[in-house]
């Protein structure tokens, strides 16, 4: 990583119960990027995206009877920061990678359903919002991602063939449909009329 930056240690303390306050702190700093790097302890590079995200957080934290403490690491501040960038960047690969994976189920789901000869629209749907769900959950990876990771452009090349193999699904669909052998619109006479 050839970008350097001041980090945020975060150490957040909620009660123990209610849980869902301490679960919504947890939940809204790891979707901020901040990674956990002992009990009760988040790193996140100090950035505008990092510290609204984290600014949220306090607000949850606060809401449940707690606090969050921010304090900042120097950059150049050697194996210090080595270790926060470490988790962080290991953090950001684990997400990628799994990320990854899912596109690949993706693709075999498609290719089953190929197989299978199930050219509904109800299954195109589903998986049109299958692919959807990828995408965000791209869009999402992509906002917290501030260092350059292989694993991102793979991903990313993952989604064009994703979305390559929703359309040729999609073709297949249609083509069903139009031939007869696919899904079929049933509508009830006597409510195309009105009656």
């Amino acid at each position: 990583m050839d970008e350097e930056f001041d980090w945020l240690l975060v150490n957040a303390r909620v009660p123990k119960e209610p849980s869902r306050h301490r679960v919504a702190v947890w939940r809204a700093l790891r979707k901020t990027g901040a990674v956990p790097i002992s009990s009760g302890m988040w790193a996140a590079p100090k950035l505008p995206v990092m510290e609204q995200g984290i600014d949220g957080a306090r607000v949850l934290a606060e809401r449940g009877g707690g606090t969050l403490g921010v304090f900042v690491v120097t950059r150049g501040s050697g194996s210090d920061t080595d270790l926060l960038r470490e988790a962080f960047i290991g953090a950001r690969r684990d997400e990628w990678t799994e990320l990854i994976a899912e596109c690949g189920k993706f693709e075999v789901e498609i290719r089953k359903e190929i197989e299978t000869d199930k050219l509904t629209f109800a299954e195109l749907e589903e998986e049109e919002q299958s692919l959807e769900r990828l995408q965000r959950w791209f869009a999402e990876l992509e906002a917290r991602s501030v260092v350059a990771l292989d694993e991102q452009a793979i991903a990313a090349q993952q989604l064009v063939i994703c979305q390559s193999v929703l359309e040729g699904y999609a073709d297949l669909v249609y083509r069903a449909a139009e031939l007869g052998t696919g899904p079929q619109i049933v509508v009830d006479d006597e409510d195309a009329i009105g009656r």
